[in-house]
């Protein structure tokens, strides 16, 4: 439950639209669910501004889909289902339809996405292979309220493909930086981009690119001051750390 959603019931039960049981019965669920194998965080929105997430590694399919449908049983703001596989995906959609579903190998389903809000976000990817997860995070920004723009297919073997669009990140109020190999890209934007930059290390390249290790060290060295850097492959979390550096209330419309 988010801030709105909890001023809502408020209000709804002021003005006798709500009667007290029921307020009761919605607040039982506050501030956490006991589902005997999770504990669901309902005070999550309320607390960062960002609502709980459900990671579907290492969960059952069933396990996927009740989460989720514990998340959506409660007013507030999105429900997120990260990396997701094939028979997960299936489980929470076929109890819970009408998510949009983003990308394959990462696979994000979203519920109830928030109203869109003020703030221009901009997803830059180096390469084609870096799109599992430039498109996660864009679909996390997106469900969160903030639709990036995307420059894709930039790198900086070939940095004049940025450079024509270099008004884009100009005017952005958040950039996000998804690049592996050697990570350079970062770099080149934390110079060119006066709003926060933050980098994703991936895991794509040759074997001294040690699985993003690389990238994730030469990020974090970076030259231009101030770019933050999120774990290898984490698309989702950068969308998470654009929704806090650009203010409260992130993915609730407010």
């Amino acid at each position: 439950m988010d801030e709105t959603a909890l001023r809502s019931l408020v209000a709804d039960l002021q003005a006798g639209a709500l009667d007290a049981d029921e307020a009761v019965a919605r607040l039982r669920r506050l501030p956490f669910a006991d589902l005997g194998y999770a504990r669901v965080d309902h005070h999550r929105s309320l607390r960062t501004g960002l609502p709980e997430a459900v990671y579907a590694p290492g969960k059952t399919p069933d396990q996927c889909a009740a989460l989720v449908g514990e998340l959506l049983a409660v007013d507030g703001g999105p429900v997120l289902l990260s990396r997701a596989d094939a028979d997960q995906a299936a489980a929470a959609l076929a109890h819970h339809p009408g998510a949009t579903v983003t990308g394959d190998r990462h696979r994000l389903l979203a519920w109830r996405p928030a109203p869109t809000r003020p703030g221009r976000t901009v997803v830059v990817s180096a390469g084609t292979a870096d799109l599992p997860v430039a498109d996660e995070c864009a679909a996390t920004l997106t469900a969160l309220g903030l639709p990036p723009a995307r420059l894709t297919d930039v790198g900086v073997a070939g940095v004049h493909r940025l450079l024509v669009d270099v008004d884009v990140l100009v005017e952005a109020d958040a950039v996000v930086v998804v690049a592996g190999m050697e990570g350079a890209l970062a770099s080149v934007v934390g110079g060119l981009a006066p709003g926060p930059v933050v980098a994703v290390p991936t895991s794509v390249g040759y074997g001294a690119a040690l699985e993003g290790v690389t990238a994730l060290l030469a990020m974090l060295s970076s030259c231009a001051s101030g770019v933050t850097v999120v774990g290898i492959d984490n698309g989702f979390g950068a969308a998470c750390a654009v929704s806090r550096l650009l203010g409260p209330g992130a993915g609730d419309g407010g």
